[in-house]
């Protein structure tokens, strides 16, 4: 977790949560969300030194059950968090829109699909 993440990659009206916050969205332990992020299912960033997880990842019934994937593909193929993140939060009109968001529908799959030949 590089403390320039948040400025160099993710805009600055991004939804951020701290951890205290997913963690009671999610009704489990704080140190289960710093676990999740130390393995590499989550990604957060700093934010004014706070660290914290795009909002983005939840989804109505916790964390989106791509995300952990997806970062866990690009992870193996040796992408940092850093490119993970500007992959995921930037807009690709092939989607249309950014992969992030294409988690959330339909084309979740194809993201998968993607982050996968992107790791080889």
């Amino acid at each position: 977790m590089a403390d320039n993440i948040k400025s160099s990659v993710l805009s600055a009206d991004e939804p951020l949560l701290d951890v205290p916050a997913v963690a009671e969205r999610l009704d489990v332990p704080v140190t289960h969300i710093i676990n999740m992020v130390k393995e590499r299912k989550l990604i957060a960033v700093w934010d004014h030194g706070v660290r914290k997880i795009p909002a983005v990842f939840l989804g109505e019934k916790g964390i989106n059950r791509f995300v952990p994937g997806v970062i866990t593909l690009l992870s193996d193929g040796g992408y940092q968090d850093g490119e993970i993140l500007r992959y995921l939060f930037s807009e690709d009109d092939s989607l249309p829109g950014r992969p992030v968001d294409a988690l959330h529908g339909h084309l979740a799959r194809e993201v998968m699909r993607r982050a996968q030949a992107m790791a080889f």
